[in-house]
């Protein structure tokens, strides 16, 4: 039985053994977008910290992304895929209505031993579906599963409109979580979860499910993309991530002292700087590269996580905080110690 840093006991803890991500070749600056709405690339970077993103080809699918970053998440993790026993997909871009993206997954990597499910949750759709992980791990129903974020946003982004097409762009990010009883890793210590459903038309697309059909003529055909109440948004994500990361500190009985990183989801580096701020977390400890990517939705914490862990900024026996606010309104947060 292991003790957890929250003070709790399991047989079990989930690790992370493997980590992966896989982006799009194709790439979309701050320049190419000058030259398709009213905006410059200094406007997009100082409100936004972007400068360019990753988008797909007609061809390239979200399944298509999620299945590369998997490959290597596995690689690393020295798990087959014929021995996966979960992958669950988060992500607001899926392969089609149904079936779901996980299943041309798990098609892709030919993983028929893993039960396979999508997690709509937005933004905190990886982070929601590490906290599910982990609890059919800790609790010994599975061994293993695979956690996937994976978005092809740009498909669904209104090119038009100067505000919101600046934010977007694809990927996929991965990780194997396993079963593991080693006294030295505490693996995933804890995770917080919460909604807010009164807030759901500030950040939404309301084309096509039953309340606006696929075969019911749109009266505002805007409504195939995304939509953005940019102020509102703002303000309920810093206020989010402050509570999320607030909240995880004294349920662990934690201290930003002890935080060796904290991996937000990279909606905006305005946002995130604000909220560290607040939290009082020096920049060394707050990852960011939103430059590069964008926001990637429920791709963009797994994507940031296998970023800062390629360049060296984590290490074993760390303590990380993953944290996320999205369409929902979602957000929430795993506490890590890897």
């Amino acid at each position: 039985m292991h003790s957890s840093i929250d003070g709790t006991v399991s047989p079990y803890r989930a690790v992370i053994s493997g980590h992966g991500s896989f982006v799009p070749e194709k790439t979309l600056t701050n320049a190419d977008l000058a030259k398709m709405v009213d905006t410059s690339d200094e406007w997009i970077k100082v409100r936004t910290g972007i400068e360019k993103r990753h988008i797909t080809t007609d061809s390239e699918t979200t399944a298509l992304l999620a299945t590369e970053a998997a490959k290597i998440a596995l690689k690393k993790a020295e798990l087959a895929a014929e021995d996966v026993e979960l992958i669950i997909i988060g992500t607001i871009t899926p392969e089609m209505v149904f079936p779901s993206t996980a299943s041309f997954v798990q098609r892709a990597l030919n993983a028929k031993k893993a039960w396979v499910f999508d997690l709509a949750a937005a933004c905190s759709g990886f982070v929601y579906g590490v906290s599910i992980a982990q609890q059919f791990i800790e609790n010994g129903r599975i061994k293993n599963a695979l956690v996937i974020g994976a978005e092809t946003l740009s498909k669904i982004t209104d090119w038009t409109d100067r505000t919101s097409c600046i934010l977007f762009g694809d990927g996929a990010g991965a990780v194997v979580l396993e079963r593991s009883e080693d006294k030295n890793r505490k693996g995933i210590v804890y995770s917080m979860m919460a909604s807010d459903g009164d807030y759901w038309e500030a950040l939404c697309c309301k084309a096509y499910g039953s309340l606006n059909p696929a075969k019911k003529p749109l009266s505002d055909p805007s409504q195939t993309c995304m939509q953005i109440k940019g102020r509102e948004v703002y303000q309920q994500a810093v206020r989010r991530i402050v509570e999320a990361v607030n909240h995880c500190l004294k349920h662990c009985n934690l201290s930003t002292d002890d935080i060796s990183m904290l991996i937000s989801h990279q909606m905006n580096a305005r946002i995130i700087e604000s909220a560290t701020k607040r939290l009082n977390l020096p920049k060394e400890k707050v990852f960011l590269n939103i430059a590069e990517y964008g926001n990637t939705s429920a791709a963009s914490v797994p994507i940031a996580f296998d970023d800062c862990a390629r360049q060296g900024r984590v290490k074993r026996g760390d303590i990380i905080i993953f944290v996320a606010f999205g369409a929902g309104l979602t957000w929430g947060a795993n506490v890590i110690q890897l």
